[in-house]
């Protein structure tokens, strides 16, 4: 396998620009979430921090707290069901010999990979209100395995892992934890990261929010494995575009101090427990519409234990004279 080289120069990090797709967050979050059920049913997780989640709390502390303390239900689209269905099957395309990889084998995993999330998820299984609205998905579905074929080869790829669950104690800090999509490794070591992304690509100029969340997964891969990713590559099967990027290690120090910087203003709010709202356009998409004060709504009570198991913190409360 050979790892392209972006002749790009690198970025600097800055405040996420709330230009992320939508339709991708939600298939991340759903990724996530299913890690990290995975891990809470394994032993008591530590406070952390994932992409999907920094990118919550700078869009809106409020949607924060619902998320991560108060862990709502949110009800699953079609759009999201279809991009989680896509990375399930890109996933285990390569459990095939690399030569049986192929349309037709993608094609064939869409309806048992549909079964299995359904099986794990009823909310999957009441999505369609029949067969025929069900089999129109699959072939939009079907139409983004399509467009994933014609940006590389897998039958060339011998990947060193998928949807590969990665976590890294910051000192003094969160747990950084998240699910990379593939991991490649070429001969010589260099490492490459690859997403999947379901959704359009961003316009020129409003990258950061998705080379936010990659270089997220490079400081963790560095951190843990010693090995800082040759190239970090996003893939938006919406539009057939691809994105290189090729990190530094000083980007890596700027993607801590970054990361450090969220999550003081995280405790902060947990310890004030002022999760006031910050409208904008993504409320359009937000599920907790309905529990937030910007649109008319009343906030649920949040116990002090749930802040604490989600922040490391407590709520101060101020004594009453």
């Amino acid at each position: 396998m050979s790892i392209d080289q972006d002749e790009t120069a690198p970025e600097q990090i800055t405040e996420l620009d709330g230009t992320v797709d939508p339709l991708d967050v939600a298939v991340e979050e759903t990724i996530e979430d299913a890690a990290d059920a995975s891990n809470r049913a394994a032993s008591r997780v530590p406070p952390g921090l994932s992409p999907s989640r920094a990118h919550d709390f700078l869009q809106c502390p409020l949607l924060f707290r619902l998320r991560v303390v108060d862990r709502l239900p949110e009800p699953t689209t079609e759009a999201a069901a279809r991009g989680t269905l896509v990375h399930s099957v890109l996933e285990h395309l390569f459990d095939l010999p690399a030569s049986e990889r192929t349309m037709d084998a993608a094609r064939a995993l869409l309806l048992p990979r549909w079964a299995a999330l359904c099986e794990r998820s009823e909310a999957y299984a009441g999505l369609f209100a029949d067969d025929a609205a069900r089999d129109a998905w699959l072939v939009s579905a079907e139409g983004l395995l399509g467009t994933y074929f014609t940006l590389e080869d897998p039958t060339r790829l011998e990947p060193r892992a998928r949807e590969l669950k990665v976590t890294a104690e910051l000192e003094g800090g969160p747990q950084l934890r998240g699910v990379i999509d593939r991991v490649d490794v070429a001969p010589n070591g260099w490492v490459r990261v690859v997403d999947y992304k379901t959704g359009r690509s961003p316009r020129p100029g409003y990258e950061g929010d998705a080379l936010f969340q990659m270089r997220f997964y490079a400081y963790v891969v560095w951190r843990t494995r010693g090995t800082l990713p040759r190239l970090l590559q996003l893939e938006y099967l919406g539009d057939g575009t691809v994105l290189r990027h090729e990190p530094t290690e000083s980007e890596m120090l700027t993607l801590e101090s970054r990361v450090r910087s969220i999550w003081t203003g995280v405790q902060e709010t947990a310890r004030s427990g002022d999760w006031r709202p910050r409208t904008s356009k993504l409320c359009d998409w937000c599920s907790f519409r309905q529990l937030c004060p910007a649109f008319g709504g009343t906030t649920p009570e949040v116990s002090d234990d749930a802040v604490e198991r989600a922040t490391g913190v407590r709520p101060e409360r101020v004594a009453v004279a």
